[in-house]
């Protein structure tokens, strides 16, 4: 069978995220299965018109204005698809309304509040209004979609159909837990591109509390983006260059490797599809302290395997944090159940349910 993915990145985009990772991830196995895959993503500088990466046919074509026009143009000079994924982030690609063939909506993350966090007001919320439009004009399209949380807010805009299918992880969890004993200096770590839904800046003014607090902690900071000079510029604001390291990004096996070593994974986004670097990080040993938000709250498991903090703010990071130092048994036991459910999430065991999933939606006529 025939299948095609859009999406607004590829692997290789400079600005690729967990999502293209994920992405790639299915995709390869509908080639592992024998099917010709392909994906529409945008141009980038530097990026080839088409290559063919991992046995999938990536073709490259405008930007966020003329890409759908450029996809149908493209789409029109081609052989008959027989599934269609129009991958939704904010804007999707209308292709239930022009593929002529079976179609389903793939999403990660309903970005509602993630509109404030790029842009000010009247585009924030005119973004805000649209993407609740469009969902609900998407209400009778299947929709897969990694988290319940997600799932939820599509509800709410009136989608119908929505399978709920976990992200799965390319890190293979440690053979054993090794010893990690919870004492100062607090090793933390926070995996992110650094963009301002991220909220990479809650991440460094939690050192800011726990210095106040006389409790020794250091925080690297895994990625790079727009917002890293303006970080770079709070931490020197702040007095926290001895606290705070900027890694940049770091290729597979380093990031892996830091992970490790650190004692907490920080997430402050704002919302997430599901936080894969929280299950990465939990492979390697290391549970997570998290904001209550949609996705973060389905890859923790609050009290179980990592924390969910009271409240969106630094200061009740650094609470958590300060809590869970006087409590080494606890975090023995976060450490433990987070390793063990991360062995859950691999590749193997995700990937023959989403490749079924999508080859069922193929075959209807």
């Amino acid at each position: 069978m025939r299948f095609l993915m859009l999406n607004w990145r590829d692997p290789k985009n400079p600005l690729r995220g967990g999502a293209e990772r994920v992405t790639l991830a299915h995709l390869a196995a509908l080639v592992e299965r024998g099917h010709q895959v392909y994906w529409y993503t945008y141009d980038f500088p530097g990026g080839a018109h088409e290559e063919v990466i991992d046995g999938i046919h990536v073709v490259r074509g405008g930007g966020k204005v003329n890409s759908i026009f450029k996809a149908v143009a493209w789409y029109r000079r081609q052989e008959k698809f027989d599934l269609v994924i129009d991958q939704h982030h904010g804007i999707p690609w209308f292709a239930p309304w022009w593929c002529r063939t079976n179609c389903v909506a793939y999403i990660h993350e309903v970005l509602g509040p993630i509109w404030d966090a790029f842009y000010s007001w009247p585009v924030s919320t005119i973004g805000r209004c649209q993407e609740a439009w469009i969902q609900g004009l998407y209400r009778n399209v299947p929709f897969w979609t990694p988290s319940e949380s997600t799932k939820k807010d599509l509800a709410t805009h009136g989608v119908r159909d929505v399978t709920v299918i976990r992200n799965g992880i390319d890190i293979v969890p440690l053979p054993s837990l090794e010893e990690k004993p919870l004492q100062v200096p607090l090793r933390l770590i926070c995996v992110s591109r650094m963009a301002p839904n991220k909220r990479v800046d809650h991440a460094i003014r939690v050192m800011k509390f726990l210095a106040e607090r006389h409790i020794p902690a250091l925080l690297q900071l895994v990625g790079d983006g727009e917002c890293r000079p303006s970080l770079e510029q709070l931490t020197k604001n702040l007095g926290l260059q001895d606290r705070v390291q900027f890694a940049g990004w770091l290729p597979g096996k380093e990031k892996n490797e830091e992970l490790r070593r650190a004692h907490f994974l920080i997430h402050a986004s704002q919302r997430e599809g599901w936080g894969l670097n929280v299950i990465e990080a939990n492979a390697m040993g290391t549970p997570a302290v998290v904001y209550p938000v949609g996705g973060l709250v389905d890859s923790t498991v609050p009290g179980q395997t990592g924390i969910v903090t009271d409240a969106e703010t630094p200061e009740s990071l650094a609470n958590a944090l300060a809590d869970i130092i006087k409590s080494p048994e606890t975090y023995s036991r976060y450490r433990t159940n987070a390793w063990e459910r991360s062995k859950t999430f691999s590749w193997p065991s995700i990937l023959p349910e989403v490749t079924a999933w999508l080859e069922s939606h193929a075959r209807r006529k």
